[in-house]
C-alpha cells in the first residue's frame, strides 16, 4: 500500500506516531543516566530550535500563502501567526501560576506536555494541506526534535525522586499528546479548506513561540557556542531536507 495514498487523517495518524516514538527514545536514556552531559543539553536543544523554526516558516508559513481567503493573504496569515504565539504565552502565564507545589520537574512536565500539542496539530494541518512530502519532512523535523525533548523531560523527574522506569513512562507520555493533536488538525482542516491559511500560520505561530521561550534560553543559558552552532546545524538540516525533498 502507498502511504501517499492515504486519507490525511491517517497519514497524520501514522507520522504523529512516529514522533512519539521519537520521545519515547529519547526519554529512554534515563536508564544509562540521570541527567546529559551540558554541552550535549546545549546542542541538541539549540538543534531542536532550528528545525522548528526552519519548519515553521518552510512547511508551514510558506504554503498557507498559497490558500484562498478572504483577506488578504499577508493579513490573514500574519494574524494568525500572532494568534498562535499568544495561545503559547497565554498557556505559559497559566503554567506559570500554577508553579506553587509543582516543582520544576511538575512544570518542565506540564509545559511541554502543552506545547507537543501545537506541534502535532502543525503535523495534522500540513498533511491534510496535502503538502505530501513537505508534511512528512516536517514530521521528521519535530521528531528529531523530539529525541532530546524526551531526556529533557525524564531528567527533572529523575531529580525529583521519581524512578528511572516512571520517569521514562511520564516522558513518554508527554509526547503522545502529539498523537490526538494531529487527528483533530488533519480533520478539522480537512472538512474546512477554508481554515487551511488560519491554521497552517496558527501552528507556525506557536511553534515559533514554543521555540523562543522555551528551547532557545534553556540552550544559550548553558554553552552559548555549541548552542550557536547547534541552531545553525538543525535550522540548515530542516531547509534542506524540506527544500530538497519536499
Amino acid at each position: 500500500m502507498n502511504f501517499w495514498n492515504f486519507p490525511p487523517v491517517l497519514q497524520a495518524l501514522a507520522a504523529s506516531v512516529c514522533t512519539w516514538l521519537l520521545t519515547t527514545l529519547g526519554a529512554a536514556v534515563i536508564f544509562f543516566a540521570d541527567s546529559p552531559d551540558g554541552r550535549f543539553s546545549a546542542f541538541a536543544e539549540s538543534f531542536a530550535a532550528g528545525v522548528m523554526l526552519a519548519a515553521s516558516f518552510f512547511s508551514l508559513l510558506l504554503p498557507a500563502f498559497e490558500y484562498p481567503v478572504s483577506l488578504p493573504p499577508a493579513a490573514a496569515v500574519s494574524l494568525g501567526f500572532c494568534l498562535g504565539g499568544i495561545a503559547v504565552v497565554l498557556s505559559d502565564l497559566l503554567l506559570s501560576r500554577a508553579r506553587k507545589g509543582g516543582g520544576r520537574g511538575g512544570l518542565t512536565y506540564a509545559a511541554v506536555t502543552l506545547h507537543n500539542i501545537p506541534e502535532g496539530l502543525a503535523v495534522g494541518v500540513a498533511f491534510a494541506g496535502g503538502a505530501g512530502r513537505s508534511a512528512a519532512m516536517l514530521a521528521l523535523g519535530i521528531g528529531v526534535q523530539n529525541l532530546p525533548e524526551g531526556l529533557c523531560v525524564a531528567c527533572p523527574l529523575r531529580s525529583g525522586g521519581m524512578s528511572r522506569k516512571k520517569s521514562f513512562f511520564l516522558s513518554s507520555l508527554s509526547g503522545a499528546a502529539e498523537i490526538p493533536a494531529a487527528v483533530i488538525g488533519a480533520a478539522a482542516a480537512s472538512l474546512a479548506g477554508s481554515l487551511m491559511p488560519w491554521a497552517l500560520s496558527f501552528a507556525a505561530g506557536a511553534m515559533v513561540a514554543v521555540t523562543a521561550s522555551e528551547l532557545i534560553p534553556g540552550a544559550f543559558g548553558k554553552r552559548r557556542g555549541t548552542a550557536f552552532f547547534g541552531l545553525l546545524a538543525g535550522f540548515a538540516l530542516m531547509m534542506f531536507l524540506d527544500t530538497a525533498l519536499g
